[in-house]
């Protein structure tokens, strides 16, 4: 455990953030330190989790695994809401090596599920992805739609999203879930694509562009994606499953032309690759339920795209050690 916080507050709220040294949980924390909030942070630190991430965050950090079922009955219990980000979330990964997906999305959920029960956790939100649903043509998703997984990672979250419905509606446990679109900015693993094109161009390798560039994907902000999760966390329905739409949709083309252009790069920095196994073609979620919420994503992607290149151009300190060796 590192960084203890100061004396509890009278009436503190304590919020438990397990994934909360990776990239969207230790925004997460960042957001809920700033207001005051008493956080804890459970993270194994695999390969994304990262403690400079939560450097001057105030925060209570326990080194764990969502698996480990004795540590969970010791760490959940005091908890006035926890929030489930530890999770193995990388496609290609998953495509070579699932049974690590397995373990920790799936297993990993249902261990931290029966702890919240047994602890009587009042507010619980499972953190979850819009790849569940496979791909769709036209429109956008609603929150009924029926899931259809086409990679060993979006098979792994759907299955984790069951499991925690399956603790509402059996066992009354306080779970919403929440699903959102890719998301970008500061302090990304730099094997997601718009930090992989980014710190390549930095160092002048060409980007690789998988298949013809068509594949459509809905970018938020990972600060917008927070917020609305904190919406969730407040006024979330137990069993209901949340939208956290974001500000762009565009094909890879499109988005590796705006990345090119911020970054002063030509088309010859392209490099087309042959595409990957089982590629969706495209993601839409429709946001309404929680936008009535009062719900609303705040950064246009432009704007946010172009500070996020600039964090990674100012702070090669921390993204330079990732990337030994490759």
């Amino acid at each position: 455990m590192t960084e203890p916080l100061p004396g509890d507050a009278p009436g503190s709220q304590r919020v438990l953030v397990t994934g909360g040294a990776g990239f969207i949980g230790s925004h997460y924390v960042r957001a809920l330190a700033e207001d005051g909030v008493e956080v804890t942070v459970l993270d194994k630190l695999t390969y994304a989790g990262n403690p400079a991430n939560l450097e001057g965050v105030a925060h209570r950090f326990v080194r764990g695994d969502v698996c480990d079922a004795v540590l969970l009955s010791q760490l959940v219990p005091g908890h006035d809401v926890v929030v489930n980000f530890a999770a193995e979330s990388h496609v290609d990964r998953s495509i070579d090596g699932p049974a690590e997906f397995v373990r920790t999305n799936v297993l990993g959920t249902q261990t931290l599920m029966q702890a919240c029960l047994e602890a009587g956790v009042p507010r619980v939100v499972q953190v979850s992805t819009d790849e569940v649903y496979g791909s769709i043509a036209t429109g956008s998703w609603d929150e009924e739609a029926p899931l259809n997984p086409r990679s060993p990672y979006s098979a792994s979250k759907a299955s984790a999203d069951m499991i925690a419905r399956a603790y509402a509606v059996t066992y009354g446990l306080p779970v919403s879930i929440t699903r959102c679109g890719n998301n970008y900015g500061p302090r990304q693993f730099p094997e997601k694509v718009i930090p992989l094109f980014v710190t390549n161009l930095l160092r002048e390798r060409r980007v690789p562009l998988y298949g013809d560039g068509g594949n459509v994907r809905d970018w938020v902000h990972v600060d917008d994606h927070c917020a609305g999760i904190r919406l969730v966390a407040e006024k979330g329905e137990p069993g209901e499953v949340y939208h956290v739409g974001g500000t762009a949709e565009l094909t890879n083309l499109e988005l590796t032309e705006r990345i090119l252009a911020a970054c002063g790069a030509g088309p010859e920095m392209v490099e087309h690759v042959e595409d990957r196994k089982g590629h969706d073609r495209r993601y839409s979620l429709d946001d309404t339920r929680l936008r009535a919420m009062g719900y609303e994503p705040k950064i246009p992607f432009e704007e946010g795209l172009r500070e996020t290149i600039a964090w990674y151009v100012a702070n090669p300190g921390w993204w330079t050690p990732l990337l030994a060796g490759r």
